[in-house]
C-alpha cells in the first residue's frame, strides 16, 4: 500500500528561514557592524552543528556498548559510525583555516563585545567530552570546576547529571574485558605472552652485552632494558597494575588492556577484524580531537597572544595544556609499549585459531 507522502519544499525542509536568520553580530548594537564578526559567528555555528551530528553518532554507539553483548552485526555498525565521526573531524580540523583568514586586528574590532562568552561554554562540546569519558578529576585544574561556574543553572545541572552516567570509555572497557579468548582450554594469553616477552628481553640483553663498547654504555643500556622489564612486569602483575591505575598512568582495566593487546597482536584473525577496527578508530578519534584542540590553541595564540580569554581562562596556555591532559583513549596509544614484533609472537593453538576463524563445512552429495 503506497504511503501518502506530503511534498516538501527545500527551504522549508531545512528550515532555512530560521537557520539563515540566526547570525546577529553583537557589534552592530554599539556602532558600525564589524565585518568579520559574521565569519566568527558562522564558523562557530557550523562547529555546533557538527558537534550535534557527532553526538548523534556517539549516542548510538554508546547504546551498543551498554548492551550485555556486542554482536558482530552491531560491531560493524559501530565501526561504520566511528568512521563517519572521523570524517567529520577532518572537516572540523580543516575549518580552523577558515577563521584564520581573519587577522588579529580584525578580531579586536569586536572581541570586547564577546565577554564573558567563551568556547568552553559550549554545552555540546562538554557533553561530547563527558560522553567519551573525560572526568572532572582528569581535567586540568582550571577546567575541573571553574567552567561550571560560568554556565546557566540548567546547563550545569544537565552536565553534572551526565557525569554520573557510565561513559563510552566505561562501555569499551567492559566490552574488552568480556573478550572470551584470553583463556581458552589449556591456553592462557597472559602466560604465553609473558613467556614470549621474557624471551625477547633476554635476547635483547644478550645483544647489548655482546655489542657494548664500554662499561658506561653497557650500564646505561642495561638500565633502559630493566625499565622495559619493569613495564612488562606491571602489565601482568595485578598489584603493580593497580598502582599504575592509582597513579593515573593507565586507565583501562588490566583484563581490558590485555584483551586489546591480544586483538592488536593477532588482528589478522577473522574474529578480531572488527574489534581491531573499533580500537583503531577510537584511538584515531582521540588523536583528531587532540589535533583540533592544538589547532584551536595555535589559532587563539595568533589572535590574542598571551591575553586572557574572554571566558576568564589563561587563553592560549589553557588550551595548549588541554591538548595533552584532556585525552580519553591514551591507553590505546601507550599500548605500543607492550607490542612485540611478529617474529616473536608464538603460534596460537589450532583449537583457538579455529575458534577465531570462520569454518564452513559443505555437504557432499552421494
Amino acid at each position: 500500500m503506497a504511503k501518502n507522502i506530503k511534498p516538501v519544499y527545500y527551504g522549508e525542509y531545512l528550515q532555512l528561514d530560521k537557520l539563515l536568520d540566526a547570525q546577529h553580530p553583537h557589534s552592530a548594537m554599539y556602532g558600525p557592524e564589524a565585518h568579520d564578526e559574521m565569519l566568527f559567528i558562522i564558523v562557530h555555528q557550523v562547529y555546533e552543528l557538527w558537534f550535534k551530528q557527532v553526538l548523534h553518532e556517539l549516542r548510538s554507539i554508546y547504546r551498543e556498548f551498554q548492551q550485555p553483548e556486542l554482536a558482530d552485526r552491531a560491531l560493524q555498525l559501530v565501526a561504520h559510525r566511528l568512521q563517519r565521526i572521523l570524517t567529520i573531524q577532518d572537516l572540523m580540523n580543516a575549518q580552523v583555516g577558515v577563521i584564520e583568514t581573519m587577522t588579529p586586528q580584525e578580531f579586536l574590532e569586536f572581541r570586547e563585545y564577546l565577554v564573558p562568552a567563551s568556547g568552553f561554554q559550549s554545552i555540546q562540546f562538554k557533553e561530547l567530552e563527558i560522553l567519551l569519558g573525560l572526568t572532572r578529576q582528569s581535567r586540568i585544574t582550571y577546567d575541573q570546576q571553574s567552567f561550571y561556574n560560568r554556565l546557566h543553572d540548567k546547563d550545569r545541572a544537565y552536565l553534572e547529571d551526565l557525569e554520573q552516567q557510565p561513559s563510552l570509555f566505561d562501555g569499551v572497557d567492559q566490552w574488552l574485558a568480556r573478550m572470551p579468548f584470553l583463556e581458552f582450554d589449556e591456553f592462557s594469553f597472559w602466560e604465553m605472552y609473558q613467556q614470549a616477552v621474557n624471551r625477547a628481553l633476554d635476547r635483547d640483553e644478550e645483544i647489548i652485552r655482546r655489542n657494548a663498547t664500554s662499561a658506561e654504555q653497557l650500564a646505561a643500556e642495561l638500565t633502559n632494558l630493566q625499565l622495559n622489564r619493569d613495564s612488562f612486569a606491571a602489565l601482568f602483575d595485578s598489584r603493580r597494575y593497580a598502582e599504575l591505575q592509582a597513579e593515573q598512568r593507565v586507565r583501562l582495566s588490566q583484563r581490558a588492556l590485555l584483551s586489546a593487546l591480544f586483538i592488536t597482536q593477532y588482528r589478522e584473525e577473522p574474529a578480531f577484524h572488527l574489534a581491531h577496527q573499533v580500537i583503531t578508530a577510537l584511538a584515531e578519534m582521540d588523536e583528531k580531537l587532540t589535533i583540533w584542540r592544538y589547532k584551536h590553541a595555535m589559532m587563539v595564540q595568533r589572535m590574542i597572544g598571551s591575553k586572557i580569554g574572554t571566558g576568564g581562562s589563561s587563553g592560549h596556555d589553557y588550551l595548549r595544556r588541554t591538548t595533552e591532559q584532556n585525552r580519553i583513549f591514551k591507553d590505546f596509544f601507550a599500548m605500543a609499549t607492550y607490542l612485540l614484533p611478529k617474529h616473536d609472537l608464538p603460534e596460537l593453538p589450532d583449537a583457538l585459531r579455529k575458534a577465531l576463524g570462520f569454518h564452513f563445512q559443505q555437504s557432499v552429495k552421494r
